[in-house]
């Protein structure tokens, strides 16, 4: 595990899409981590710790999509027209 600065704004999906477009590979069952001092540690090679600065100095983070109503019913197990019809809408 080696340790960098902790950025601002990170998104470790997208990130670590980057890190393997540069050849970079991490190990994603151990990271990436910020542990609970807020240090920022990857599990990489050693010798690819330039690389992986050199990503993260580069990373800007896409915001997510808001999820849609129906995104949100499923998360708890409803649809659109189940809701409608428990509210005794047609």
């Amino acid at each position: 595990m080696i340790r960098f600065d902790k950025p601002n704004n990170f998104e470790g999906v997208q990130f670590c899409e980057e890190l393997e477009a540069t050849g970079v590979s991490i190990n994603k069952d151990t990271s990436p981590l910020i542990d609970g001092n807020g240090d920022f540690w990857l599990d990489i090679d050693p010798a690819d710790t330039q690389k992986a600065q050199d990503v993260l100095n580069n990373h800007i983070p896409k915001p997510r999509p808001e999820p849609t109503i129906e995104t949100k019913l499923a998360s708890v197990g409803l649809s659109l027209d189940e809701l409608r019809a428990a509210l005794g809408g047609n």
